[in-house]
């Protein structure tokens, strides 16, 4: 009786501890919020503060898989922070809470899925156009997708695989970039490029993501007319005994009439030349009239000896105001993904 008295104390103080611990962390971001929004908007800020800007975005959305029960999500709500001086330096920020609310199966609101994320933090060194120093946490430049992935910037609810399981979405570490005026024909382009390499291993893995190291690589993009890119990568699972990677990547975009067509393609190698995985999507957005817009994707994804499948995405979304989307779709295919389940999706983004 006194041994179960105990026990139970025990967990009730351990449930206390961890209730603390979050409720200090989110209190802890919601202070770093208020402090930042006083030094943005102070009545009469100083010459530094001015150069300070806050914004972010957030999204929420209702899924109702072919196979499962409705969910209600809060996605995320991100902060963005952002300064530059008058000189070369510039710093940008990315604090991220992850499903803060959810309603799930258990018909009622929790956030016990809810974490933390640092997506970006770094600091720029301008030289010039045609020279850049970023050092910090940044979104690793493979395809275009990635490079934007906010909810209020991209057409869809939903993230093409291609670009979520074949490299990091981020990395630490360091990286030049720049642009250059090149001549091609008749016309001017404009070639822009950027090389990384990571100097800090990812330390922390939210959920079902693969951790990567060792990684290296480079972006170029012709701008203007062409807007085309071609993405290099090296780098490795961090898993015993998964082998080395190399991956090359394209994608495009373009404007007709009216209409939006994108897509990306990846093809991973192993260092003895074997499939490392592949994956493409294209995508079209094209016009209704009244801000609407009718969507189309076609998916195809492979990792050797774990899934391999097709999807496709159909739908449309509403610009609400320039800075908000309204995103109704259906997906199908093959294969379930746990973030990217087939069914209906809903999702209303906005960018403040």
């Amino acid at each position: 009786m006194i041994y179960q008295k105990v026990k139970d104390t025990c967990i009730r103080l351990n449930c206390v501890h961890q209730c603390t611990a979050k409720a200090t962390v989110y209190l802890f971001s919601v202070a770093l919020l208020l402090a930042l929004c006083n030094i943005a908007h102070a009545d009469e800020p100083s010459e530094e503060a001015s150069n300070f800007k806050l914004g972010g975005y957030s999204s929420a959305s209702v899924v109702a898989p072919r196979n499962g029960s409705t969910d209600f999500n809060l996605n995320e709500i991100s902060l963005l922070l952002s300064w530059e001086n008058d000189g070369r330096f510039k710093f940008f920020g990315e604090l991220e809470l992850e499903r803060p609310i959810s309603w799930n199966e258990n018909k009622r609101f929790d956030s016990k899925n809810s974490y933390l994320d640092l997506e970006r933090l770094y600091l720029d060194y301008n030289h010039s156009d045609k020279l850049n120093i970023r050092s910090g946490r940044f979104l690793t430049p493979a395809g275009r997708w990635n490079l934007l992935h906010a909810p209020p910037l991209v057409w869809t609810a939903t993230r093409p695989l291609a670009t979520s399981y074949l490299f990091p979405n981020g990395i630490n570490g360091l990286m030049m970039f720049g642009a250059t005026p090149l001549q091609l024909g008749a016309g001017e382009q404009t070639l822009e490029y950027s090389v990384y390499v990571e100097a800090l291993k990812d330390q922390v893995r939210d959920n079902n993501e693969i951790i990567y190291k060792d990684v290296a690589g480079a972006q170029f993009r012709l701008g203007n007319r062409f807007n085309v890119g071609l993405s290099l990568a090296t780098m490795t699972e961090d898993r015993p005994g998964n082998p080395d990677y190399r991956l090359l990547g394209l994608d495009f975009i373009t404007h007709i009439n009216g209409w939006e067509l994108s897509g990306e393609g990846f093809q991973r190698y192993t260092n003895n030349g074997g499939n490392g995985g592949s994956g493409a999507f294209l995508q079209s957005a094209a016009p209704l009239g009244n801000n609407w817009y009718w969507l189309t994707r076609l998916e195809t994804f492979q990792r050797p000896q774990e899934v391999s499948g097709e999807r496709w995405v159909m739908g449309v979304t509403k610009r609400v105001a320039p800075t908000q989307l309204l995103k109704m779709e259906f997906v199908g295919g093959s294969a379930d993904f746990a973030d990217t389940p087939r069914g209906f999706i809903a999702s209303f983004a906005v960018l403040f």
